[in-house]
């Protein structure tokens, strides 16, 4: 029988491998250990700097993830203001291959809004410079085709308007996305804007942009038809304060700014005028003083007459009605005809104090209370002596913004409460509880005497059927050379609806506008703007035509006078 003898040395060689692999395995679970504790400092490090490093100014790890500023929305959440990443075009000059000539004919087409010459200039500059900031991706794709080396396409955080020209001046403008707001919504609310623990959240401001976009779109339309040289507009809440819509015209697009350096405000598109621009705003100011002189008890009945049978000859000039009247007329017939001497001589009656303190009351002595920064002070007569009495009755010899004027008609119809404008979006019983200015008697005659005005007087264009228009003409003489311009007028229609319960005030200015058949007054400028917007954005506001309700005025409409044989 055979024995065989096997070497042990096989087995141990075995054991070296197995040995050897479990070294090489143990070495790799090390490396491993070694590579995730190594990451866990560096993320625990980065965590720590994110939240320690910027506590000072209210930042934590997260807000890296946040957009530089908060979005800007409007009432209904449409964007109007966003922060991204915007493509951007420029050029270094050193590196190109092409003809510049040839370059800058190919970036005009694609960019049609810069002149040729301006793209020949930074192509053949010495450094590096943009060709366009903000480029869309179409544009940006168009470029790069051209295949270029010397253009090049940077990505940047921009702040972008997507709705361009719409509500601009509210709006306002943030020269890069975490700058600071250079005027309008993005000035007012910088802070909330740029907030860490808010700007991931959009800002909801009071502006509806569908109404604002009607507003501008009419306003626009008659500015042009009439050949004007501006115009601006308001619709206001009469029971909030908030405003709806705000225009001014010209207006400038936020996405492209221009250097309005040097410019005074009604040369430049920047200028708000609805809050930067102060005016006379003439008879306008007529059912303010009125319904003053009604709570103080100067005008105690509709009926009571005033003469306004010739000029009130006073401090060296008269006072007198642009269309004279030639009798004595009633309260109703003063507003329906806008009389100035009538209005005059109760103001007259009424004495400077009780005219000073509505005209205090209503913030016609200073700055209107509302959020935006850019607002143009108020002319306040220096002496209130008769004359001044007699004339800021009827709105000459003091000038307020149009934001005045639009408060102050929300206090006169709105049960006579004052409430500050504002552009935030209130919800519902957020609206402050403001400060009575008028009786609630008073306001609900001041309902019906706007009511005829519109149905019986100057204010007839202003008439959108079924909405129960009620409101007030003025026109006023521009001041110039420290004198009156007598053939510029800037006209006004101040108006509220619907009057048998008042939800909006609208206000429109026209500046220097002509009608079709040559008259330049409020009733044939501004009034017809008022109709057209209330017929546009009434249905958008909730508020629906309807022909059978309407204010009761029959009590006032008996009180006008009707020539001999006319039917009552």
């Amino acid at each position: 029988m055979a024995t065989i003898i096997v070497q042990p040395g096989g087995a141990r060689a075995g054991r070296q491998r197995v040995s050897l692999t479990a070294i090489a395995h143990n070495r790799l679970m090390l490396l491993l250990i070694l590579f995730m504790a190594v990451t866990t400092v560096l993320i625990g490090r980065l965590l720590w700097v994110g939240v320690f490093a910027h506590g000072a100014t209210g930042d934590d790890a997260l807000s890296a993830f946040l957009p530089a500023r908060a979005d800007i929305v409007d009432r209904n959440g449409v964007p109007l203001a966003r922060t991204m990443d915007a493509y951007s075009v420029a050029v270094r000059p050193s590196k190109l291959i092409g003809e510049p000539a040839e370059l800058a004919r190919k970036l005009h087409e694609i960019f049609p809004d810069e002149a040729e010459a301006v793209f020949y200039k930074k192509l053949t500059g010495r450094g590096w410079a943009y060709l366009r900031r903000r480029a869309m991706p179409e544009q940006v794709a168009a470029v790069n085709a051209l295949g270029e080396i010397g253009i090049e396409f940077p990505r940047e955080k921009e702040r972008l308007y997507p709705q361009r020209t719409l509500a601009a001046h509210v709006l306002g403008f943030a020269p890069n996305a975490d700058g600071v707001g250079g005027m309008g919504v993005e000035s007012a609310f910088n802070d909330r804007l740029t907030d860490a623990a808010l700007r991931g959240q959009p800002f909801a401001i009071s502006i509806d942009s569908r109404v604002q976009g009607a507003l501008e779109s009419e306003l626009y339309a008659q500015m042009v038809a009439q050949h004007a040289k501006g115009a601006g507009g308001i619709i206001l809440d009469a029971n909030t304060g908030e405003v709806i819509a705000m225009a001014s015209i010209p207006v400038f697009d936020p996405n492209k700014l221009q250097n309005y350096a040097g410019k005074s405000c009604s040369q430049s598109p920047l200028c708000n005028q609805m809050v930067q621009a102060r005016y006379e705003l003439g008879s306008t100011f007529k059912p303010i003083s009125i319904a003053a002189a009604m709570d103080h008890g100067v005008v105690t009945s509709m009926s009571k007459r005033y003469d306004a049978t010739a000029p009130i000859p006073i401090g060296g000039f008269r006072i007198k009605d642009d269309h004279a009247m030639g009798r004595w007329i009633n309260v109703p017939e003063t507003l329906v005809h806008s009389s100035n001497i009538a209005t005059a001589r109760i103001a007259d009656e009424m004495g400077a104090a009780p005219m000073q303190q509505i005209f205090r009351a209503l913030h016609f002595d200073g700055r209107a209370p509302i959020e935006l920064k850019e607002q143009a002070g108020t002319i306040w007569p220096s002496n209130w002596g008769r004359i001044t009495t007699m004339t800021v009755s009827y709105g000459h010899g003091i000038a307020v913004t149009p934001l005045h004027l639009a408060s102050a008609y929300a206090a006169l119809v709105n049960g006579g409460i004052y409430r500050p404008a504002t552009l935030r979006k209130l919800e519902p019983g957020e609206a402050p509880q403001g400060q009575r200015v008028y009786s609630a008697a008073t306001s609900a005659r001041m309902r019906q005497l706007l009511r005829l005005i519109v149905a019986a007087g100057t204010g007839r264009s202003a008439d959108a059927k079924g909405f129960r228009v009620g409101g007030k003409t003025g026109s006023a003489e521009k001041p110039e050379d420290g004198r009156y311009n007598k053939s510029s007028l800037v006209t006004t229609f101040a108006a509220a609806f619907p009057m048998d319960n008042p939800r909006y005030v609208v206000l429109t200015m026209m500046d220097g506008a002509t009608s079709a058949i040559g008259l330049r007054t409020a009733a044939w400028t501004a009034a017809p703007v008022v109709k057209r917007v209330i017929e546009r954005t009434g249905p958008m506001l909730g508020v629906m035509p309807d022909e059978r309700r309407d204010v009761d005025i029959s009590d006032l409409t008996s009180l006008l006078w009707k020539p001999k044989g006319e039917a009552e």
